[in-house]
């Protein structure tokens, strides 16, 4: 029986909050449970917002539903596993970055031959953030940790539509020529945060 689900992992917190002596034990205990490296694709779907307002939500869900037809086969076909979809995005986990870039790189080629065939109104345009790190990782649920977050934040807030960004961990652990990318710097609510952007087109 798996034990890395959600209801483990709560009931894992509740002995931790309920036992502060036992902190440290209960600590290892998750690590050993949930913690897995990886590196983390977090691929937002661009004007969500603007798209409902003008088309309707079946509309956008029928994009939604043929941009998963494009790159969850892409993510398999890089090793990837898709962790969970949330609206318009989907999280995705990678055995290297490397890996990961290629996935991102192949949604952007792909989703731009579709539109191509389209009337505008239909077009899919990616953003994409990737790190790489540590994270808790419920198998076919959810996970967590900073890595995770920092591309979160990426995908969904920073990259402009087509781009692809790292984090700085993400950048440091891309095996080969790393020519393609250059350094962004991002100011959010006092935050500083370094991020690597692919400039060459997809």
């Amino acid at each position: 029986m798996k034990t890395n689900n959600r209801a483990y992992l709560e009931k894992l917190l509740q002995e931790r909050n309920e036992h502060p002596e036992r902190m440290a034990e209960i600590d290892e205990k998750i690590n050993a449970t949930f913690r897995k490296e990886y590196a983390i694709l977090v691929m937002d779907m661009s004007g969500f917002s603007r798209t409902t307002v003008r088309y309707g939500i079946i509309h956008f869900l029928a994009m939604i539903h043929r941009m998963h037809g494009i790159v969850k086969p892409i993510i398999s076909e890089c090793s990837g596993t898709v962790v969970k979809e949330e609206a318009d995005n989907i999280f995705a986990v990678f055995p290297d970055v490397k890996s990961a870039v290629e996935a991102a790189i192949d949604s952007l080629k792909q989703t731009a031959a579709v539109n191509t065939t389209l009337p505008p109104e239909m077009d899919i345009h990616l953003c994409i953030g990737i790190g790489c790190g540590d994270v808790l990782m419920l198998e076919g649920e959810d996970m967590y940790g900073s890595e995770f977050n920092l591309a979160s934040k990426l995908g969904e807030d920073l990259a402009e539509r087509g781009e692809i960004l790292l984090t700085s961990a993400a950048f440091e652990n891309l095996e080969g020529d790393k020519q393609d990318w250059e350094r962004v710097d991002f100011s959010i609510s006092g935050l500083e945060l370094v991020a690597y952007k692919r400039i060459l087109s997809a």
